[in-house]
């Protein structure tokens, strides 16, 4: 993350992110596949570090091989061809995008960390100070609720950070400025979606 000053003075927080370029490596289409979408190849790799099977795969789209690939919902697949490159051009200053990420890996986490949880008192001899306390039911239903909050493995999961603003895009070095966070870890992985139903102002 890094922050640009406007040209009122004000302080902008943003993320920067390398989008693409990416390659179509194969189109999925409602007649042939049930729905709509385009499979897109990023980050180049080196064609011996990929399975037969996978290299078999790609050679329909020009041979290239990538270390990701990820499909992307679309309205007309018709519109675009394998081996295309799509680049930055879709986007523009000022849209609202979905970004998709994978959070931080925390490990296992108690209750306060993981959910937030006040501590319990830490004299008259308390035993549950960073504990969650009692969490079953003594006469009915007699058992731990399904879904109780509970210590154990927090982050690494998919989160999507939705209605962020575009607020610069670097056309030469394939990046684009996102106003504030978004999910994962620094050189990870992200998805940039375009907003599906876009709110109009009244």
């Amino acid at each position: 993350m890094t922050g640009l000053f406007t040209p009122e003075g004000g302080y902008i927080p943003v993320t920067v992110v390398e989008l693409g370029p990416c390659v179509v490596t194969q189109i999925k289409t409602a007649d042939t596949d049930g729905y709509n979408a385009l499979q897109l190849g990023f980050g180049e790799k080196k064609t011996k570090h990929v399975t037969k099977p996978i290299q078999g795969h790609l050679k329909k789209s020009g041979g290239q091989t990538f270390v990701y690939l990820r499909e992307f919902s679309v309205d007309d697949p018709q519109a675009y061809t394998l081996g295309q490159t799509v680049t930055l051009d879709i986007f523009d200053i000022g849209e609202r995008v979905d970004v998709v990420g994978t959070t931080k890996g925390r490990g296992f986490a108690g209750v306060i960390k993981r959910h937030g949880f006040h501590r319990g008192p830490m004299t008259h001899g308390s035993k549950s100070v960073r504990r969650p306390g009692s969490i079953g039911c003594s006469a009915w239903p007699s058992r731990v609720i399904k879904g109780k909050k509970m210590p154990g493995q927090y982050g690494h999961e998919r989160q999507t950070a939705c209605n962020l603003k575009i607020v610069d895009i670097k056309s030469e070095q394939n990046l684009v400025l996102i106003k504030g966070a978004v999910p994962g870890h620094k050189s990870g992985l992200v998805m940039v979606n375009k907003l599906k139903f876009v709110k109009k102002n009244s």
